[in-house]
């Protein structure tokens, strides 16, 4: 239920196929929609219902696998639940069926980094490591190279730990980097959605670890109902009771690793894991990020040497504070994954040049009086993009702006339908020197198929402009 474009839904079609299953697969979607996945299936023995979900194919499966954006509610979920179907995602799945040793990573921001990096450093030691889950990935059908001393890390969004909550699976290592909120126009709370991503741990069993941020006060209250063992990353190390707990310090002059378990008539171990000049991401979130991948790491036994090369050799990921071009002395850099007004936050605190900011966007029902706060103290000017959520980004904007940004016309801000039209406008706006940053602070969906697609047509469009000289 529900194919979609990404590779979780491909790859359980797939994976169900491959087993000699009936496979059905429906999605409210047309065909010209989902083209390019019926492509990549048309060798195989499936049914697809397009363009509508029908009540009959609900009561006739012995086995739903909902996508995770369907929600739990679904009336059709009801009608196979009480037709006796047993409700699955492809996340329930690959852990019931997985041999290796699993390292699952969640968190608002920053998840994909920090699943990427602890991957980068297994891998200097495990090559043949699996890195999968909310990454366009799917983990199913890597299951056929995966071996009992074969680790997989998994980025697990909120929405597939509901799942594995309700069939009662965490992974035997777990980490959050932290909760704001976000998604709150699928849950009713910030209560609900830190709830979904605590499923994590929630089913850990002893001897388990979980990587917690000392920083964030929810993460910090998780840590005494946890089951298994607790490890914290943290930004500085004189302020915290480290309740004879590991902890990864991050800052400045890099990170420094602190051993609280040794025993108690042993000094503390204190190691310094790599300088600040070793680290090429930039922005105090992506220490964050590298210090939880860290704790993450050296928690499943990896030696420093290996998290250090890691660290020096990672460079960044593509829609993430990615560098696309310099043209005419203007760096372009394509942040389309920050869907929140958090992770946007996060991106215009990693540069001191002046920035021209694109933003706005899909509306999640999140507050953007801070992010309005960061733009109006950050921002040298502002292209908005239309979208649901741009309308109160505005407003917002407009409150806490003490003069007017020198945005074209004097007017504070001008909505753009036309993506190409809103990149122009803002290299118009940006001088030698200065960044034309896309961080939206909201989702794509309306002018674009994902954050995904939005990032790849910023790229395109940059890489095309020509330089005024030509």
């Amino acid at each position: 239920m529900g194919l979609g474009i990404h590779g979780g839904g491909l790859g359980v079609a797939r994976f169900l196929a491959d087993q000699g299953a009936h496979v059905t697969v429906t999605d409210l979607r047309s065909p010209e929609q989902l083209q390019s996945s019926l492509d990549a299936l048309a060798d195989l023995p499936i049914t697809f219902v397009l363009g509508q979900h029908r009540d009959e194919d609900f009561r006739t499966a012995d086995l739903v696998i909902r996508n995770p954006g369907v929600p739990r509610e679904s009336r059709y979920l009801q009608i196979a639940r009480a037709s006796g179907a047993a409700i699955e995602m492809e996340m329930t799945l690959f852990f019931r069926l997985c041999p290796g040793p699993i390292l699952g990573i969640t968190g608002t921001k920053g998840k994909t980094t920090t699943t990427l990096l602890a991957a980068a450093m297994l891998r200097e030691h495990y090559p043949d490591t699996v890195v999968a889950g909310n990454l366009r990935v799917s983990a199913l059908e890597a299951l056929p190279r995966i071996t009992a001393e074969t680790p997989v890390v998994l980025e697990l969004s909120s929405w597939q730990l509901e799942g594995l909550g309700e069939a009662k699976l965490s992974p035997q290592y777990a980490c959050v980097t932290n909760i704001s909120p976000d998604h709150l126009d699928r849950y009713d709370s910030i209560e609900a959605y830190a709830d979904a991503k605590r499923q994590i741990l929630a089913y850990q069993q002893a001897g388990a670890v979980v990587v917690l941020n000392y920083d964030d006060q929810r993460l910090n209250q998780w840590a005494a109902n946890a089951p298994g063992d607790v490890v914290w990353f943290a930004r500085r190390q004189e302020e915290y009771d480290l309740h004879d707990r590991p902890v990864m310090i991050y800052g400045e002059t890099g990170l420094l690793w602190l051993d609280a378990s040794v025993p108690h008539d042993q000094p503390m171990l204190i190691e310094h894991m790599i300088e600040a000049a070793e680290i090429g991401l930039p922005g105090q979130h992506n220490r964050a990020n590298i210090a939880a991948a860290a704790a993450l790491a050296k928690s499943f036994g990896i030696e420093s040497a290996h998290i250090r090369n890691a660290i020096r050799n990672f460079t960044g990921i593509e829609h993430r504070l990615e560098f696309v071009r310099e043209l005419d002395g203007v760096r372009y850099i394509n942040d389309t994954a920050a869907t929140a007004p958090e992770a946007a936050i996060a991106a215009l605190r990693s540069f001191d040049r002046p920035i021209v900011l694109i933003a706005g966007g899909a509306d999640k029902n999140l507050p953007f009086d801070h992010l309005a706060r960061e733009i109006v103290a950050r921002v040298k000017a502002v292209v908005l993009l239309n979208g649901t959520a741009t309308a109160k980004l505005n407003e917002k904007l407009r409150k806490e702006s003490s003069e007017e940004f020198s945005i074209r016309n004097s007017e504070f801000a001008i909505f753009y339908e036309d993506f190409a039209q809103a990149i122009a406008a803002a290299r118009g706006l940006a001088a030698a020197g200065d960044i034309v940053l896309l961080s939206p602070g909201c989702a794509s969906f309306g002018m674009f198929r994902n954050e995904f697609h939005r990032g790849e047509e910023f790229r395109r469009v940059v890489n095309e402009m020509q330089t005024t000289s030509e």
